[in-house]
């Protein structure tokens, strides 16, 4: 019987030929991960310790929820964001100091740094942001689907690399892989990588698998908790976002996990699903 990671990479030639992929209510491409035991988290790590887990098997969209997926949805349900609601959406413009943001009462998924900020208009193939955790999970009710674990999603990003970066991928080179903050504070813009924010979905190299963005454009969203929680309610989120530089916040590498208040919205945090085969 073949090793997980092998039967992944050769699930993964086999959709490149013949493989039809499924929509799932939305408009995102799936890859197959094969059920399997699996090595995750990091020698040391207090929050991620290396273990083996086993899961099933299960289908993960290529890339992050687009702006346009998310449209969909309020459109048939009438949804209203927590943003909207709450009116105190976090956003961030250059020139503020390190991990200060801006609260904007205007601020939601179509204008997720702000109504002055400009809104989605021509950017509907980029992730949806300013979203919460709770919003994340009634889009997955709706279209019939649901977040990774916190275990899914390190196993299908790594691809099998037990290192904090899959195959191929250093700190020097990573601006290949993901949309991250290369300036050296975030007080000057950075339009380094062509974006100054989100990038359209896909727009960066993909890991072995076939999934984009997983270390860079938006942090996602995934289900589960950890030691820190004490029994809290707190939303948990992996990858690294548009935001993340490596003076300010390493945090764009599959080991590390960010931890926000489930009701709150981010420019820079959004979410990939995830469908169970059963």
């Amino acid at each position: 019987m073949l090793q997980p990671i092998k039967r992944y990479i050769l699930l993964t030639l086999i959709n490149s030929i013949s493989y039809s992929p499924t929509l799932f209510s939305q408009d995102s491409l799936f890859v197959c991960v094969p059920g399997g035991t699996y090595q995750v988290g990091q020698k040391n790590h207090t929050q991620n310790p290396l273990r083996k887990i086993s899961i099933n098997s299960f289908y993960i969209a290529a890339h992050e929820l687009t702006n346009s997926a998310f449209e969909k949805f309020v459109q048939a349900t009438g949804y209203i964001t927590e943003a909207e609601r709450y009116k105190n959406a976090l956003v961030f413009e250059p020139g503020l100091k390190e991990f200060r943001w801006l609260t904007d009462s205007t601020a939601y998924w179509r204008y997720p740094n702000g109504i002055m900020r400009g809104g989605i208009e021509k950017k509907m193939d980029h992730p949806v942001t300013c979203i919460s955790f709770n919003d994340a999970l009634a889009y997955c009710k709706w279209a019939g689907v649901r977040l990774p674990t916190l275990e899914e999603w390190e196993i299908a990003a790594t691809a099998g690399t037990p290192s904090k970066y899959f195959r191929k991928v250093t700190k020097t080179n990573i601006r290949r892989y993901a949309n991250i903050w290369h300036g050296y504070d975030h007080l000057q813009p950075d339009h380094t990588d062509g974006f100054l924010y989100t990038a359209p979905v896909a727009s960066f190299k993909p890991n072995p698998l076939g999934l984009y963005d997983v270390l860079g454009n938006v942090f996602e969203f995934c289900s589960g908790s950890l030691p820190r929680d004490n029994g809290r309610k707190v939303a948990h989120a992996r990858g690294g976002s548009w935001w993340c530089s490596a003076n300010a916040c390493s945090f764009f590498n599959t080991k590390d996990i960010g931890s926000v208040n489930p009701h709150a919205s981010f420019s820079n945090q959004g979410f990939r699903v995830v469908k169970s085969i059963r």
